[in-house]
């Protein structure tokens, strides 16, 4: 009996010695990922933290208003810096940014590339002048000191406006603001803008205005705009320096000049 007790011992002593070597085997490897996983970000919140922050393509904000929008600052981990939410504070503070970017370039710099919007136009509520961009874009109330090359839009009920909001019409009317953006970015794009003295929207299907001091443009309804656009630059091409007159694209398939 003795000698089977003992045998019986050392079965068991290797039963549980295997075990063990099991259950360590088994556990290892959870350790050694946590372990990475600790390792990992230790080094992420040690050796990644901001120094340096550069702006690019601002001139109407200054590197630090665009910086504090964005809401970061030099010791911050550069990983989980949340850029997402970073951009859409910046165009809720910043009504001027038309695009912004956020890279980071590691170990520890952060670069802010931004586009502003340029105010192209403005409308007038009550006393106030809002001016605009080529989308309809609100950038805010100017002064008279800023409204110099500005084109004023004339025929508009303005509804409530905000800043950094779409422009509103007092009954609602998306179509004619989607018209006014579309003519204000066909100016732009064309060069024409800076020279505009008004346009004038009082009659969404008979708009009209005046360029250069010479000339009155008539691009009729909201069809064909970028075409009509295209004839006109062709007409104006086309004209002599004294020329003065009526240009007529409303119909969107003939331009006529009709000289006073």
């Amino acid at each position: 009996m003795a000698v089977h007790v003992r045998k019986k011992k050392v079965y068991a002593d290797d039963d549980t010695h295997f075990s063990l070597r099991e259950t360590l085997s088994s556990l290892s490897g959870p350790i050694m990922f946590f372990l990475v996983i600790v390792a990992v970000i230790f080094v992420m919140s040690v050796f990644f933290r901001v120094s340096d922050i550069q702006v690019v393509g601002n001139a109407h904000y200054t590197d630090e208003e665009i910086i504090r929008a964005i809401d970061i600052e030099e010791g911050d981990n550069l990983f989980f810096f949340d850029r997402f939410a970073a951009l859409s504070r910046v165009f809720a503070k910043l009504p001027y940014i038309d695009e912004v970017s956020v890279e980071r370039s590691l170990p520890n710099k952060v670069i802010i590339t931004v586009t502003e919007s340029q105010a192209l136009a403005y409308i007038v509520l009550g006393e106030e002048k809002w001016t605009i961009d080529h989308s309809c874009k609100v950038l805010g109330k100017a002064n008279d000191d800023e409204l110099a090359g500005l084109i004023p839009i004339e025929g508009i009920d303005p509804g409530t406006l905000m800043i950094g909001e779409p422009l509103q019409t007092a009954d609602g009317d998306d179509e004619i603001v989607n018209y006014i953006a579309e003519v204000l970015y066909q100016l732009e794009a064309r060069g024409l803008y800076n020279q505009v003295e008004h346009v004038d929207f009082s009659d969404p299907r008979n708009v009209e205005f005046r360029y250069a001091d010479k000339y009155t443009i008539r691009i009729g309804d909201s069809s064909n705009v970028e075409y009509k656009f295209g004839m006109v630059m062709s007409v104006l091409s086309q004209l002599m320096e004294g020329d003065v007159g009526i240009i007529n694209v409303s119909n969107g398939s003939t331009a006529v000049f009709s000289p006073n």
